[in-house]
């Protein structure tokens, strides 16, 4: 390995070869001995024996306390000294010839292991001095000489006495030139003024005082940053005689730490939110103005309305387009800017920031840059911007994160004289950084939110379909973009017999899966609810279907290695099932976990149904129990999510308690009491998702509704056929009756025939024409095709084919077959 080598002002190497530092420093100037951990000499140099008198060869080998004439001021002697790292004081020794001699040693213990003696022990010899004065000399070069800090001497009137080469540098005067004068009129600023305070408070208390100092030496474009120390100086008899001032150049150190305070300030502003454009403005808001005058954060257009970025973000010979998502600017306004924000620009090949975003590599530019200024001669208004402004120095940073590029970031100085450095473009590059990853998480959020979004929009129904029971109105809110799309969900659910079901669910969770789950949910409640389900049992077999997924889930995830990523978690969900009846006024209700429904009566009470208590669907696997009412014509039928009335800093109660008083107002409409409901209940942006659905209630009139009771006699269908055409007579629907008749006989022959009494016939005029034949049995009947020979099993084709369509539905006391006719108009 080679030596290091230092090189002198004359040009002349030393340092390498050992004989040309022992020959400067002459070692016989040092008396040293090096002694083992029992104190046993080892080694013993010429000073040494200069000092004492022995040699090396009668030294080496003997004890040192030998040498001793009193013992060591330390309790206990050498041995104590073991457990210390160094030692130093005056030890009495014994001199060969016998005298006495007090000597100021230095002993150096080298840890254990180390490759050297134990002990090291020094001494200076005095019988060498320097030549007359030498030190004094000394004194005043290193103190004219002194490169590591800048230096000027006051008197106790605080005049200037000396200063040394860095002070005389800083200050651009010589020490002649500054000789008589005080602080503040060498340097005409604040600073100076406050470092002349501080030097008369220690000439008045003698204590040190330190300030710290930003000024711009005369001549230079940048300001420098100053530790200043400002101490009394004392002469023999401890008086003040003057003042030494002391300016250290912290101006690397002091940008160092500015740097790093600016990147702490980015990586707590910048990505507050998963919004794209507050992100880029966030950006602009840190850089100005710690690092430039003005900033513009412009994104690639393409990716405006693009679910992937393009393959190739910059064309080859452009132009490229780019839209400004935020700017800042030390001037108010922002004048500086040719394009506003939101707006889209082109930028030509050759453009500064086309040419950043090809190479995906910042740049620095001053305005004579023949790039620069290629760019503004196609570019008047811009041209016209930097000469009004003063512009003098630009950089381009791209913004790329994951390996894609997003757009580009736009900085300039004009205010602040000084131009843009190295260490600014990297500092520049490391904000980019940080805010391009936050833009592309912002992005992807966006993304992925708006597809969560589409997919519940799609899956909530557009316009809520028409039936006689109930005239409703509706409100869906999605959460803020913090929590994400959530899993709530309402329908509106036509049944046979002109009963109507109303749906209110929220599944547990925020995002696709929670999206996907109330889908999956909702196409359940419409299949389980077009066989007429009873209420309970429908949440019943909902709490299946949910419960299902979790325990496949869990299966899978036996066989995983530990610590393998997991990305499913259970999922839960509530749910609230009525069913009303404008026949009979009833509506039988069952909720799973959810919220209870609030009911507004005609003259404006307004209660909360009493529910039995149930947990959400998927965590019980037990049957659910319904509750049924009767309502009034007119009545209100409220259901609603737990986001309307929970919030952070609501809790349920109050929010319930909100919700009646609200309901309890009068309003012009349904719709208009859906919104009196929300701006009463809700903030601008809704922590949870919100469904709102209300139901006014009807009544069909008796005159509607025609019912029989049908004996169990095959001769009673005649009977019965000449009464259902006497009533279409009355209702004023001639041309219904040949299909009717047909219907009717096949449904109660089949009744009379296959099932058990009471056999009971129905019909409810209203859009359309209900046909319901009732009777004691379970037995549900199936549609099939008779054969060519088959002397039966037609009669349910044959109502299938001349119906709209048709069905089944238990109750406790059997079943009830219906068909449904389309009318024609009057």
């Amino acid at each position: 390995m080679e030596q290091p080598v230092t090189v002198g002002r004359a040009g002349r190497s030393f340092g390498e070869e050992p004989e040309v530092l022992e020959s400067l420093v002459d070692p016989s100037l040092t008396a040293r001995v090096t002694l083992d951990e029992q104190g046993t000499v080892t080694g013993w140099n010429a000073g040494a024996e200069r000092l004492l008198g022995y040699s090396a060869g009668q030294m080496t080998g003997r004890g040192a306390a030998d040498l001793l004439a009193e013992p060591i001021p330390v309790r206990g002697g050498l041995p104590t000294l073991a457990g210390l790292p160094r030692w130093n004081g005056d030890v009495a020794l014994r001199h060969r010839d016998g005298r006495k001699l007090t000597v100021g040693i230095l002993a150096h213990h080298r840890p254990p292991g180390a490759d050297a003696p134990a002990w090291l022990i020094v001494s200076a010899l005095t019988d060498r001095q320097p030549p007359a004065g030498l030190d004094e000399s000394l004194v005043n070069w290193s103190f004219a000489q002194s490169p590591c800090c800048a230096q000027a001497i006051y008197d106790t009137g605080l005049r200037l006495r000396r200063a040394n080469a860095d002070m005389e540098r800083s200050t651009a005067l010589t020490e002649e030139e500054m000789r008589g004068l005080r602080v503040s009129e060498i340097s005409d600023h604040d600073a100076g003024l406050r470092a002349e305070r501080s030097m008369a408070r220690v000439l008045r208390t003698g204590e040190p005082e330190y300030q710290e100092n930003y000024l711009r030496a005369p001549g230079e474009d940048h300001e420098h940053a100053w530790s200043v120390f400002i101490s009394a100086l004392r002469d023999h008899e401890d008086t003040v005689r003057g003042v030494c001032l002391s300016a250290h150049d912290m101006t690397e150190q002091f940008w160092a730490r500015k740097r790093l305070q600016l990147i702490a300030e980015a990586g707590r502003r910048i990505g507050s939110t998963l919004d794209v454009t507050r992100t880029a403005q966030e950006l602009a808001d840190v850089t100005v103005p710690a690092l430039a005058d003005f900033v513009s954060v412009d994104l690639l257009a393409a990716l405006d309305d693009a679910p992937e970025p393009p393959a190739r973000a910059v064309p080859a010979d452009g132009p490229l387009l780019l839209r400004r998502a935020a700017l800042r600017s030390v001037t108010p306004g922002a004048p500086e800017s040719v394009v506003a924000a939101g707006t889209v620009d082109s930028y030509p090949a050759g453009s500064m920031p086309f040419e950043s975003l090809r190479t995906g590599r910042p740049a620095l530019h001053e305005a004579t840059d023949p790039a620069f200024t290629a760019w503004l001669a196609r570019d008047p208004a811009r041209a016209a911007r930097v000469r009004a402004f003063g512009i003098h120095s630009v950089m381009t940073v791209p913004l790329i994160a994951r390996g894609t590029t997003l757009g580009v970031a736009f900085l300039v100085r004009h205010r602040n004289q000084e131009a843009f450095q190295h260490d600014d473009l990297v500092l520049a590059g490391e904000l980019a950084a940080r805010a391009a990853v936050s833009i592309d998480n912002a992005r992807r959020y966006t993304r992925e939110r708006a597809t969560a979004v589409t997919l519940q929009r799609s899956l909530l129904p557009r316009r809520l379909p028409r039936q006689a029971a109930v005239e409703v109105a509706s409100r869906y809110l999605p959460a803020g973009p913090h929590a994400g799309v959530g899993g709530d969900w309402f329908d509106v659910i036509p049944l046979s017999g002109a009963r109507v079901a109303l749906v209110v669910g929220d599944v547990v969770g925020h995002g696709l899966v929670a999206s996907a789950t109330m889908g999956r949910l909702r196409t359940a409640v419409r299949t389980l609810a077009d066989i007429d389900l009873p209420c309970d049992e429908l949440l019943t077999h909902l709490d299946d279907l949910v419960a299902r997924p979790n325990t496949e889930e869990e299966s899978d995830t036996e066989g995983r290695p530990a610590g393998s990523a997991d990305t499913s978690s259970d999922v839960g969900a509530t749910c609230l099932y009525a069913v009303y009846d404008p026949v009979t006024r009833r509506c039988s209700l069952a909720a799973a976990g959810h919220p209870v429904p609030a009911v507004v009566s005609p003259g404006g009470t307004v209660d909360l149904v009493g529910l039995p208590a149930a947990p959400p669907l998927g965590l019980s696997g037990l049957p659910y129990e319904a509750t049924e009412v009767v309502l009034p014509e007119g009545s209100l039928l409220v259901l609603y999510t737990n986001g309307l009335v929970e919030t952070p800093d609501r809790d349920l109660d109050t929010g319930v308690h909100r919700l009646l008083e609200a309901l309890a107002r009068p309003a012009a409409s349904l719709d208009a009491l859906c919104d009196t409901v929300l701006a009463d209940l809700l903030p601008q942006r809704p922590a949870d998702d919100v469904a709102l659905l209300i139901a006014r209630t009807r009544v069909l009139d008796a005159r509607q509704v025609a019912t029989w009771s049908v004996p169990s006699d095959p001769s009673a269908v005649a009977q019965t056929r000449k009464d259902v055409v006497a009533q279409l007579e009355r209702w004023g629907l001639s041309d219904a009756v040949f299909v009717t008749e047909l219907v009717v006989s096949e449904l109660v022959t089949n009744a009379i025939r296959h099932a058990e009494p009471p056999v009971q016939l129905r019909l409810i005029h209203e859009s359309t024409l209900i046909c319901e034949v009732s009777d004691g049995g379970n037995t549900a009947p199936h549609l099939r095709r008779a054969r060519s020979y088959d002397e039966g099993g037609r009669g349910l084709l044959l109502v299938a084919q001349l119906t709209e369509r048709w069905g089944t539905r238990q109750s406790a006391a059997g079943k009830t077959i219906w068909a449904e006719q389309a009318l024609s108009p009057a």
